[in-house]
């Protein structure tokens, strides 16, 4: 049987991981991998979830089974984190999931029981994963343009034009904050006129949302999704708590499944429980119950948001600072548009072959089509990508 499997790589992410850790030089800068990082390139514990683990471990007296779905504390504390009191709480099923990944997983799969006809459309460009498990599920996609070239702001009218191609039953994937790999995102008056255009056709939005917090805060990066959840008639949400708890490898995420008609609620969980049972049946509990005991309790909370916030304003500084920098060694606005995108990423808007300038001759690693993990700078790092960054124009 196993003579018959053909090599496969790990991803694009994977493959760079392991030439970056093949790399014997010293001062190698690794801006490719999706990890938030601090000024020293750690990627902390933060205090609140230190602080949580410390009193789980005085009181858990139990690793018995959570329910399918999870713990029910975490999905109603995240429900508030996500939606607030956009929705009616009737109106909302929920499961937790393996983290961010197994949510936008989770999500394929209903919409495979719901509608095996549906086509999926995606952003042009998207998260590659999105990609990979699509085709791997054989489910139709097809791209919206997304990202302007020339201006690296959201192509809106041709997002629009686009999606004007849906039909109803189709899904439209769209990113709730910090798109992933661009950094540009819709505004408000962008986001109701995609809710209009997906009323108007039928189509259903999906919305991954992995870094609510990173971009401009955590309630205005929640603006668009709970504008959309409470505009269309049904809406999928598959969010990720690695990054704004930083808990990657705990793997805590969420699945929302909004239906204004609320009698299609119980038929909603009960094939979400489903899903979970064929797939892993009940979700992992350790990082699903830090969350809950974050938010559960004023004091911890406080402190993350507070943390989360120094997180967020460091991303913004490193941001500025690059785009600064740039400017001064180029004499060109060309990379003013870093200062402007929100969160981890954004694509530098360089050639393949210059990324593998960076890499051979700097040992600066990036994906290829040149996005960027701004956590991954530091005040040191930033001259010398800058410096590299302009050297590969010349």
């Amino acid at each position: 049987m196993l003579n018959a499997l053909t090599p496969r790589s790990a991803g694009t992410i994977g493959d760079l991981m392991q030439r970056f850790r093949d790399d014997p030089r010293p001062g190698k800068i690794d801006l490719g991998v999706g990890l938030y990082r601090n000024e020293q390139g750690a990627t902390p514990v933060m205090r609140a979830v230190k602080a949580a683990e410390n009193q789980l471990w005085q009181v858990e007296d139990s690793k018995s089974y959570v329910e399918l779905a999870g713990g029910p504390a975490f999905t109603d504390l995240m429900t508030t984190v996500l939606l607030g009191n956009a929705v009616a709480r009737d109106c909302i099923s929920a499961t937790a999931v393996p983290g961010g990944t197994g949510a936008v997983r989770q999500a394929f799969e209903l919409i495979v029981l719901a509608n095996p006809e549906a086509r999926i459309f995606i952003s042009d460009p998207t998260w590659p994963n999105h990609l990979s498990m699509l085709d791997y599920l054989k489910i139709e996609t097809s791209p919206y343009r997304y990202l302007d070239a020339a201006s690296n702001a959201v192509d809106f009218a041709g997002m629009m034009a686009d999606l004007e191609a849906v039909k109803p039953g189709d899904v439209v994937l769209l990113h709730g904050c910090c798109h992933n790999p661009t950094g540009a995102n819709l505004n408000l008056t962008e986001w109701q006129a995609v809710c209009d255009l997906l009323n108007r056709k039928g189509a259903v939005p999906m919305i991954d949302i992995a870094y609510q917090g990173f971009g401009d805060g955590l309630e205005p990066d929640a603006a668009g999704t709970r504008l959309v959840a409470s505009s269309c008639p049904e809406t999928l949400i598959a969010a990720s708590c690695s990054k704004n708890f930083s808990i990657y490898r705990e793997r805590a995420g969420i699945l929302l499944v909004v239906a204004q008609n609320t009698g299609l609620r119980a038929v909603t969980q009960g094939n979400l429980a489903y899903l979970n049972r064929q797939n892993y049946s009940f979700p992992p509990d350790h990082g699903a119950r830090l969350v809950s005991m974050i938010l559960g309790d004023e004091a911890l909370r406080a402190e993350w948001q507070a943390e989360l916030e120094e997180m967020r304003l460091g991303m913004l500084g490193l941001r500025e600072t690059l785009a600064a920098e740039l400017q001064h060694l180029s004499g060109s606005d060309r990379f003013g548009f870093l200062a402007q995108h929100r969160g981890m990423f954004s694509r530098l808007g360089i050639s393949p072959e210059q990324v593998e300038k960076l890499r051979a001759e700097h040992a600066i690693y990036m994906l290829g089509d040149s996005r960027m993990n701004i956590a991954g700078l530091n005040s040191e790092t930033i001259p010398i990508v800058a410096r590299a960054i302009v050297n590969t124009q010349n």
